[in-house]
């Protein structure tokens, strides 16, 4: 019998807990209850206690209440489901997990969501559904799914969603994905609208190698996506085509990956080949939400939804410096392919980013910090230049293959 893990406050959404524990019971699944309120009483009876959780995370369920601190005790059930739901899978008995709620407790359950393995379905029905879920899902498979109404009391609108939500977990949990063969090695390789001749032909030569590739988009989630399974041991290499994630937190784009990325891979010394794709932009949203201090940049409206700046010369500069010094910290091989006619589609020449002097820049900044451990492979071609592709790809297979 699959068992689901359903996370909430039962001193605010007990009766709604309850609904949705009976409806995943009637399609046969075991249900266990974690409750992570702190401030009112358990409107039904949980199957791990508020006491349990808020251990967990080293707290006191009571001394949390009488502080009546709601930030501090939702950071610190937080820490307490997370750890959890991680023991529970570790034990065999999670095999799915179900949160709902308004912002409190999406923060509590997508925290226990998060710290469990991709692939483990995660469902979390909240009323902040809508608007910007990066908080919530970080860099794994969380499904967020809007509740529409408020989760306060059962109505014919709430009772359909969140029976809805039940079936969709239940489904989840006993669904088992198709045998795609004999299992490979896998790649992580990272990819933009404006590098993806090169990766897909990339990709394309290393499954020919005997490799399956998992391509990330570069939209900041992507790559620390990517980043977190290097960190949980899945991947044997990586090929980091599109660093573009490092100019947007750089300059201030809505596509950061946060500071530390391009350092998991050297962190764990896996073998790692890199490039500087897309590294001529910053990204934004619609035109109009560009911010005012950028209005005389050379901008680039992509589509209606994603505005491109081109980085100057200045930026390119401190990029290459900051790629340098993160590739030659790394404790495995690490490559860097560097295309001298154009990081990106729309940076070669008759191309809107086209712009000589900040691409030296940038070669400029990597050769000042650059170690000589880091092997380098300049070509005069563009990124998407399938020779180049081919060259990245069979590159990363000998490297993993030394490393073997």
């Amino acid at each position: 019998m699959p068992a689901v893990v359903l996370v909430g406050t039962l001193d605010t959404k007990g009766v709604e807990l309850a609904f949705v524990r009976e409806r995943l019971r009637e399609r046969g699944c075991e249900v266990l209850l974690v409750d992570c309120g702190v401030l009112g009483e358990p409107a039904v009876a949980p199957d791990v206690t508020r006491e349990e959780v808020a251990a967990a995370a080293g707290a006191d369920a009571r001394a949390l209440a009488e502080a009546a601190d709601r930030g501090a005790a939702v950071a610190a059930m937080a820490r307490g489901a997370a750890a959890v739901a991680a023991r529970l899978h570790a034990t065999g008995r999670l095999d799915g997990i179900l949160g709902l709620g308004g912002s409190g407790n999406s923060a509590i359950a997508t925290a226990a969501m998060r710290a469990l393995p991709v692939g483990v379905p995660k469902l979390m029905v909240s009323t902040v559904a809508a608007g910007d879920m990066r908080p919530y899902v970080g860099a794994v498979d969380v499904t967020m799914t809007y509740s529409v109404v408020d989760i306060a009391g059962l109505n014919r609108i709430s009772a359909r969603v969140l029976t809805n939500a039940a079936a969709m977990i239940a489904g989840a949990v006993e669904a088992r994905p198709p045998q795609l063969g004999a299992e490979r090695p896998l790649v992580g390789a990272t990819m933009f609208g404006v590098t993806t001749p090169c990766v897909d032909a990339a990709r394309a030569r290393l499954e020919e190698l005997g490799y399956e590739v998992l391509v990330f988009h570069a939209t900041g989630t992507g790559g620390r996506s990517m980043e977190a399974l290097v960190r949980g041991g899945f991947l044997a290499g990586v090929l980091d085509v599109t660093t573009t994630e490092l100019a947007d937190e750089l300059v201030g784009g809505v596509l950061s990956a946060g500071p530390e990325r391009l350092e998991a891979a050297g962190t764990a010394g896996l073998p790692q080949v890199v490039s500087l794709g897309a590294l001529d932009m910053v990204n934004f949203g619609p035109r109009e939400t560009v911010p005012e201090r950028f209005a005389g940049r050379n901008l680039y409206v992509h589509n209606p939804t994603v505005t491109l700046m081109r980085t100057t010369p200045d930026e390119c500069r401190e990029l290459g410096r900051l790629i340098g010094r993160k590739l030659s910290a790394a404790r495995g091989p690490v490559a860097l392919f560097v295309p001298l006619r154009g990081v990106s589609m729309i940076a070669v020449a008759g191309q809107p980013f086209h712009d000589p002097a900040a691409d030296a820049a940038l070669l400029e900044g990597l050769r000042e910090t650059l170690a000589p451990s880091v092997e380098v492979h300049e070509q005069e071609t563009d990124v998407n230049d399938p020779a180049f592709a081919r060259a990245m790809a069979e590159r990363l297979d000998a490297m993993i293959r030394e490393a073997r």
